[in-house]
C-alpha cells in the first residue's frame, strides 16, 4: 500500500470517478435527485422575475396615481404644454391625447393590485415547488450516497478478507480500519452533498448567465470577468488542496493505529506502567494530525477572502453601470432588483465552490486510499483452472521448500523436504525462529513457497481451490482468538449448522464440557471481546473444540496445550491421541509427551531440517537431537519445556 504521494506527482481525481460509477448500479434511483435538482433550480430562477413584477406593479401603480392626481390639479391652460413631457417621461406614445393618457393611467392604477397579487401568488408557488423538490432531492441523494457507502464498505471488507497474510503483514490494522470508516464516509459525503451541489451550482450559473444576457447584456458583460477569475482560482486551490487532504488522512490513519494498538495492549501498558509514555506517543500523533488539518484550513482561509474581494469588485462595477442606466431611464427599479437577485445567483455558486472544493479534495484523497485496497493484488489466489480438492487421505509432502517473507532477505525455510503419511503425527522441534510456525502456515496456504512445492495426496496446493483445501484442515493456533458471542457460537464458528450434540461432543473431546456447564448459562454464556472473560486454558480448549468440530483430515496444533495446567493437559492429550488416529497431525508442542509419541519428529535449525525420525531412533542416531533432549527435556520431569 502506498505510504504517501511522491513529490511532484499531480493530484488524481480518478478515484472519485470510480466511486461515482457505483451509482450506475442503481439506475433510475441515481437520476432522481438530479431530476428534482433541475426542477428546484428552475423554480428558484423564476422567483426574481416575479419579484420584478411585484416592484414594477407597485411603482407603476404609484407613479400612475401620482401623475393622474397631478393632471387633475393642473390648470387646463398648462396641460397642453406639459403633455409632451409627461408622455416622454412615462414612456408612452407621443400621439396620445390627454383623455387617452388619463384612461391608461387609471387602468394602471386599477390593474396594479391584481398584478401584485398574481406576482405574490407566483412567488409562493415557486417557493413551495422549490422546497418540495429540494426535499426530494436531498432525500434521494442521501439514500444514494448511503447505498454507495454500503457497497464500498462491503467491497472493502470482502477484499480485506481475501487479501493474503503477506498484505496484512505489511499494513497496520488501524490504517485499514480508518479507510473502511472515515475515508468511505468522506466519499459518501461528496456523492450525497458535494456532487449534487456541484451540479446544482453549474445549472444555476448557466441558467443565470442566460437570463442576465437576455435581460441586460451590458450589465451581464460587466459581471462576466468574475467567472473565469474565480474558476482559475478554484482550479489552483484544488490542485494544492488534494495532496494536503491525502496527508491529513495519512496522519489520521497513524493516529487511529496508535489508538488501536494501545487499546489492544492496555493490559501490557498498565502492567509496565507505560501510560505516560503512550499518552505522549498519542499526543504526538494527534499534534501531527492537527498541524496538517490547520495547514489545510490556512489555505482555505486565504481562498475565501480573495474570492469575496473579487466578487465585491464585480458588484461595485455593476452598481456603477446599473446606476447610470437607471438615471438615464434605460432600467426600471424592478429590472434592477431582478438583475441584482440574479447576480446573487451568480455569486452564490461561486462561493459554494469553496465548500465543494473542500469536499472534493477530501473525497478524492479518501477515494484514492479506498481504491488502493480494492486494487491490491493478493499473493494467494485460486488459479483460473484450480481444482476442487476431493476428500483427502492426508499424505503431505514438502519438496525442497524454500520460503522468504516479502521476497527478500534470508530464507526462513531452506530446501525443506519431508513427507507425512496418512494418520501420522508429525512433531516440529526447534528453537524460536527455526521455521516451525512457517511450516504450519504453508500447509493451509496462508503463504506460498518461494521455491519448491507442497502436495496433499499428490495435489500441488497451488492447483486446488483455497476453500476446498482449508475446509479439510483443522487449526489451533498458539494465539487463541475468540469472537464476541456465546460459547456455542464460538465452537461452531467453522460449522454454524452444527447441532448442540455435535458441539457438546467436540467440547467433551477438548476437555471443555465440564467448565462450560459450570457457567450459569452453559453453552449460551457470552464471552467478552477476544474472550477476555475466560482464562487462557479455557480459551485454548474452546479453540481445540472449534477445530475438532470440523472433523478435519489434517490437524494443526500450534502450542495447543501451552496455556493449560498439567491436569487439563493430560485430559486434552488423552482426547487428542484418540482424535489424531486416522488424521495427519502437525504438532508444535512444549510438552515432552507429544514429542515422544509422535510418528515422526522434525528437528529444525535456522530454517533447515537437520534431523527427522522417531524419538528412539533420533536418540541413537542424531547427536543434535540427543543434545536437545538431554539439555531441555530430560531435566523437566514434569514435562514442560520449550521446543
Amino acid at each position: 500500500m502506498s505510504r504517501g504521494r511522491q513529490r511532484g506527482q499531480r493530484p488524481s481525481f480518478k478515484g472519485i470517478g470510480r466511486a461515482i460509477k457505483y451509482l450506475t448500479s442503481y439506475k433510475r434511483q441515481a437520476l432522481l435527485p438530479y431530476i428534482f435538482l433541475v426542477i428546484a433550480t428552475l423554480s428558484q430562477l423564476a422567483v426574481p422575475r416575479m419579484i420584478r413584477n411585484v416592484i414594477d406593479a407597485v411603482t407603476s401603480g404609484y407613479l400612475s396615481s401620482q401623475i393622474l392626481q397631478a393632471l387633475q390639479q393642473m390648470p387646463s391652460q398648462a396641460l397642453g404644454a406639459a403633455l409632451p413631457k409627461i408622455l416622454e417621461a412615462t414612456g408612452r406614445p407621443g400621439s396620445l391625447t390627454l383623455d387617452q393618457l388619463q384612461v391608461q393611467l387609471a387602468a394602471d392604477v386599477t390593474s396594479a393590485p391584481q398584478a401584485l397579487l398574481i406576482a405574490l401568488v407566483s412567488i409562493i408557488f415557486f417557493a413551495a415547488l422549490r422546497g418540495l423538490f429540494a426535499f426530494l432531492q436531498a432525500f434521494w441523494a442521501e439514500k444514494n450516497s448511503q447505498s454507495v457507502a454500503y457497497d464500498l464498505r462491503n467491497d472493502l471488507y470482502a477484499k480485506i478478507q481475501r487479501l493474503s497474510f503477506s498484505y496484512h503483514d505489511r499494513n497496520q490494522t488501524g490504517q485499514l480500519m480508518i479507510r473502511a470508516t472515515d475515508d468511505v464516509e468522506k466519499v459518501r459525503l461528496f456523492i450525497g452533498q458535494g456532487l449534487l451541489q456541484l451540479v446544482g451550482a453549474l445549472i444555476l450559473i448557466v441558467g443565470t448567465v442566460i437570463i442576465l444576457f437576455s435581460s441586460n447584456a451590458a450589465l451581464a458583460w460587466t459581471a462576466m470577468p468574475i467567472l473565469p477569475i474565480a474558476i482559475v482560482l478554484f482550479a489552483i486551490f484544488a490542485s494544492l488542496a488534494q495532496p494536503m487532504f491525502t496527508k491529513v488522512q495519512q496522519k489520521l490513519s497513524h493516529l487511529n493505529t496508535v489508538l488501536q494498538e494501545n487499546l489492544a495492549g492496555i493490559k501490557v501498558i498498565k502492567a509496565f506502567t507505560r501510560e505516560q509514555e503512550q499518552q505522549q506517543k498519542f499526543r504526538a500523533a494527534a499534534d501531527d494530525t492537527m498541524a496538517q488539518a490547520i495547514a489545510v484550513s490556512r489555505l482555505f482561509t486565504f481562498l475565501f477572502p480573495l474570492v469575496f474581494m473579487i466578487a465585491n469588485l464585480g458588484q461595485a462595477a455593476i452598481l456603477y453601470v446599473g446606476g447610470k442606466q437607471i438615471i438615464s431611464g434605460l432600467l426600471t427599479l424592478g429590472e434592477w432588483q431582478e438583475f441584482s437577485l440574479y447576480l446573487m445567483y451568480l455569486f452564490f455558486p461561486i462561493m459554494m465552490f469553496g465548500m465543494i472544493i473542500t469536499q472534493m479534495g477530501q473525497a478524492a484523497a479518501s477515494a484514492e486510499r479506498v481504491f488502493e485496497i480494492l486494487d491490491a493484488k493478493s499473493d494467494i489466489v485460486d488459479k483460473p483452472d484450480a481444482l476442487r480438492l476431493p476428500e483427502v487421505k492426508g499424505e503431505v509432502r514438502f519438496e525442497n521448500v524454500t520460503f522468504r517473507y516479502f521476497s527478500g532477505g534470508e530464507p526462513v525455510l531452506d530446501k525443506v523436504t519431508f513427507e507425512a503419511q496418512p494418520g501420522e503425527t508429525i512433531a516440529l522441534l526447534g528453537a524460536t525462529g527455526s521455521g516451525k510456525t512457517t511450516i504450519i502456515n504453508l500447509l493451509p496456504r496462508f503463504y506460498d513457497p518461494s521455491q519448491g512445492r507442497i502436495t496433499i495426496d499428490g495435489y500441488d496446493l497451488r492447483d486446488v481451490t483455497l476453500d476446498s483445501l482449508r475446509s479439510q484442515i483443522g487449526i489451533v493456533l498458539q494465539e487463541t482468538t475468540l469472537f464476541s458471542g456465546s460459547i456455542r457460537e464460538n465452537i461452531a464458528f467453522g460449522k454454524p449448522e452444527a447441532t448442540l450434540e455435535e458441539i457438546q461432543n467436540a467440547a467433551k473431546a477438548a476437555a471443555a464440557h465440564d467448565f462450560i456447564l459450570s457457567f450459569p448459562e452453559g453453552y449460551e454464556t457470552h464471552v467478552g471481546e477476544r474472550g477476555q472473560t475466560l482464562s487462557g486454558g479455557q480459551k485454548q480448549r474452546l479453540a481445540i473444540a472449534r477445530a475438532l468440530l470440523l472433523d478435519p483430515r489434517i490437524l494443526i496444533l500450534d502450542d495447543s496445550t501451552s496455556s493449560v495446567d498439567l491436569t487439563t493437559e493430560a485430559q486434552i492429550q488423552a482426547a487428542l491421541e484418540t482424535l489424531m488416529k486416522g488424521r495427519t497431525s502437525f504438532v508444535i508442542a512444549q510438552r515432552i509427551g507429544t514429542v515422544i509419541n509422535a510418528d515422526k519428529i522434525l528437528v529444525l535449525d535456522k530454517g533447515q531440517v537437520v534431523a527427522q525420525g522417531k524419538h528412539a531412533d533420533l536418540m541413537e542416531e542424531e547427536p543434535i537431537y540427543a543434545e536437545i533432549y538431554n539439555s531441555q527435556l530430560l531435566p523437566e520431569t514434569h514435562g514442560e519445556v520449550t521446543l
